[in-house]
């Protein structure tokens, strides 16, 4: 009899695969053609839009909520009460966050967090407005958070804004649930946040805090919403470089970043972040009007699978959790990490126990060369492996959770003096292998991930400025039970954009030109996702589907 822990994450493998691929794809949009495209950017343009697929969403009986309502002008945070729904039970088989932006005038790309309960349900950032206003929406699957919409919470939301006479955008939002009545679906029994306050030391800055999980919990992830934040060089802390490189925005290592967790002060996990750019990045706002960068509306958390560490956690004492930044310079912030634990838990017992059994860290490793010259040159080559198992002794068997983590960063930074040239040439891997051996079936779930960012900014003897760029987020994952391959996918999402404008003049007389294109394909055992959108200054040309 399989166990019930390999069992879960088959229907959530299923589910996860069956969301992301969504509804059949549909035929190309009527668009206008390359003569309507203005000769430059005006007023107004195309309100944003990406490749990324909608939520799936099933039929039948459903419920909606209002979560949040707010208008964002500063640093003051929304906050409300959540009530769960009345009409449709209190399980769900999905639950679906919308939130319904628009803003006009003048403002910079700003990050946001929403938490209900100390939950966070969502990390986002926001598009720049045209003078005459834009309008955008953020779907995103929150039925794994189902443990928290049961009960009545308090709801925090806050997009950091600031208004005054030069930038003049306010922030006018709304956050909507909607229950889908139905099957319940595999979601954590538990969803619990870290108790207490505190920051890491050594390699990286972090928060340190405590977590006491339920005595039976069986399997344990952790989800970190890291990001490196805005206003700073952490911002772009893939560009940082290390003496005695001459640059603006510096690390004591230079680029190399990896986000760990640890429990009690054991490293219980790493990976590497995304390398996510806002609709301000790479000192070109024409790049994303339309079209943001991957992830950039609905920030993707890291998920650590914290499962041979169970049997230590479930002793019903706190354990010290800390999640830090490698390569963050010493007492420096700019790094945002919060933290979930969803937890399942063994129904048929009131304790289970369990133990570490392995636990090997190799030797990071980060090497940053620089090579001065007429154009100064930064090559870095940086790695980590991690592999931690343990069991516990559940009520249907032992189970042994073995996790592997092997992470990769090569990058290429090249620049001038004046800094009139700046070009980054990066790929960034990491590589999760999940063994599960227990109740007589062994599932593994090997996920590879592969991150990339090639481009360029110039400034020419004319003032001006032109960035091209293009940005990869892609993974493949593969699924099977007892060496039989059960479930497998596919992403590519790929960025490409070549936008010019003139600095140093008003709004209105930059004579800005811009070209972006995302194609977002999504494939395997369970459909076809195919979508390619294209904007050239502003109007968007093309938006088809492919399968």
């Amino acid at each position: 009899m399989r166990s019930r822990i390999v069992m879960c994450m088959l229907v959530g493998a299923a589910l996860l695969v069956s969301a992301l691929l969504g509804p059949p794809a549909a035929s190309a949009r009527t668009l206008p053609d390359r003569a309507g495209v203005p000769a430059e950017f005006g007023t107004d343009w195309h309100d944003p839009v990406t490749a990324a697929p909608p939520v799936a969403r099933p039929e039948g009986r459903s419920c909606r909520v209002m979560l949040a309502e707010a208008q964002f002008r500063d640093f003051t945070p929304y906050r409300g009460t959540y009530a769960p729904p009345r009409g449709c039970g209190d399980r769900w088989s999905k639950v679906v966050l919308r939130l319904d932006g628009k803003v006009q005038g003048r403002q910079y790309d700003r990050l946001g967090y929403l938490h209900v309960g100390g939950v966070e349900i969502l990390r986002t950032s926001t598009p720049e407005p045209s003078p005459d206003g834009i309008e955008w929406s953020v779907e995103k699957d929150v039925t794994r958070y189902s443990d928290t919409f049961r009960g009545r919470q308090d709801v925090e939301m806050l997009i950091g804004n600031v208004v005054d006479d030069m930038y003049t955008g306010v922030l006018d939002v709304k956050v909507t649930l909607t229950f889908y009545a139905g099957r319940q679906a595999a979601v954590p029994d538990r969803v619990l946040t870290l108790a207490g306050t505190g920051t890491g030391t050594g390699t990286g800055t972090g928060t340190g805090t405590t977590l006491t999980t339920p005595r039976n919990s069986e399997r344990i992830v952790a989800e970190v919403y890291a990001t490196g934040s805005g206003g700073g060089c952490e911002e772009f802390w893939y560009l940082t470089v290390a003496d005695p490189a001459p640059y603006s925005c510096r690390a004591d290592r230079g680029p190399y970043r990896e986000v760990q967790i640890k429990v009690d002060g054991r490293l219980a996990g790493i990976a590497a972040p995304f390398p996510n750019v806002w609709t301000g990045g790479w000192s070109n706002p024409f790049l994303w009007y339309v079209i943001p960068g991957p992830r950039a509306f609905d920030v993707k958390p890291i998920e650590y699978d914290l499962t041979p560490f169970a049997g230590l956690l479930n002793d019903g004492r706190p354990h010290r959790v800390e999640v830090s930044v490698v390569g963050l310079p010493e007492g420096q912030s700019g790094w945002s990490a919060p933290v979930n634990v969803l937890v399942w838990q063994d129904p048929h017992r009131a304790r289970v126990t369990g133990g570490l059994t392995a636990h090997r860290v190799a030797d990071l490793v980060n090497s940053s060369t620089y090579t001065p010259g007429s154009e100064h040159r930064v090559d870095t080559r940086a790695g980590h492996r991690l592999t931690v198992a343990g069991y516990v002794d559940t009520s249907h068997g032992r189970v042994t959770t073995t996790v592997s983590r092997t992470l990769g960063s090569t990058s290429a930074h090249r620049w001038t003096d004046g800094e009139t040239t700046d070009a980054l040439d990066a790929t960034w891997t990491d590589d999760e292998s999940v063994t599960v051996d227990g109740g007589g079936a062994v599932l593994t779930t090997r996920t590879d991930r592969t991150y990339t960012m090639n481009g360029a900014t110039t400034i020419g003897a004319d003032d001006r400025l032109r960035t091209v760029l293009t940005l990869g987020d892609r993974a493949s994952a593969a699924r099977t039970l007892d060496g039989r391959r059960t479930t497998w996918s596919r992403l590519d999402d790929t960025y490409t954009g070549d936008a010019t404008y003139t600095l140093n003049v008003p709004r209105d007389q930059r004579r800005a030109v811009g070209t972006t294109s995302e194609r977002y394909r999504l494939y395997g055992s369970h459909g076809c996702y195919d979508r390619a959108l294209t904007t050239v200054q502003g109007v968007l040309t093309e938006d088809a589907d492919r399968c």
